[in-house]
């Protein structure tokens, strides 16, 4: 079984901003394999299905970005599930907007989801997707750039970056994460 976690906040006031990158992708993820994302448990919206003939848990923490943590380890502790089996996207400041970047450990590198994460698993050592978003403009403060909407220039690469995430997340459900690395990064 294959656990794919996507970062984000929850409600209609934060949808289409940055910092729900993650669960954009969960959400077109969930589309393309036809899983619906509507149970209700370890502080999460959860969605289950075969893909590939692999058993695939979708999750969006409804904890909001920073506490992102306590869902993973909600649900980690209720199923008894392995961190080798999950997958991680988010948004990232230090990938170009439009790439995405495939790591199996490293630092929270400025995102408090995954520094939320780190703490509550005790690990930093867990697969990523990190999708770019770019650091903001001069001038421009960071919580305010990343709970902002897409601009018109970016909405014209989101549908093929959010696609590009997909693929590389049904790679990984065939292939070790180190070989979609590789295909990916």
């Amino acid at each position: 079984m294959k656990w794919i976690v996507g970062l984000g906040n929850p409600g209609k006031l934060y949808e289409r901003t940055k910092h729900n990158l993650g669960f954009m992708i969960i959400d077109r993820f969930a589309e393309l394999n036809d899983i619906k994302i509507s149970k209700k448990k370890c502080k999460s919206l959860i969605g289950e299905g075969n893909i590939k003939g692999q058993k695939v848990v979708l999750i969006k923490p409804m904890t909001y970005m920073n506490l992102s943590g306590e869902a993973v380890r909600a649900y980690m502790d209720y199923y008894q599930v392995d961190l080798e089996d999950m997958i991680v996207v988010y948004d990232d400041l230090d990938t170009e907007f439009g790439k995405i970047r495939l790591r199996y450990k490293g630092s929270a590198g400025g995102n408090n989801g995954i520094k939320s994460m780190i703490e509550h698993t005790g690990t930093q050592s867990f697969n990523r997707i990190r999708v770019g978003i770019s650091r903001p403009p001069k001038g421009i403060h960071i919580p305010d750039y990343v709970l902002s909407n897409f601009n018109k220039n970016e909405l014209e690469t989101l549908d093929e970056m959010i696609s590009k995430s997909c693929d590389a997340l049904t790679h990984a459900l065939e292939e070790p994460f180190e070989k979609t690395m590789a295909k990916f990064n």
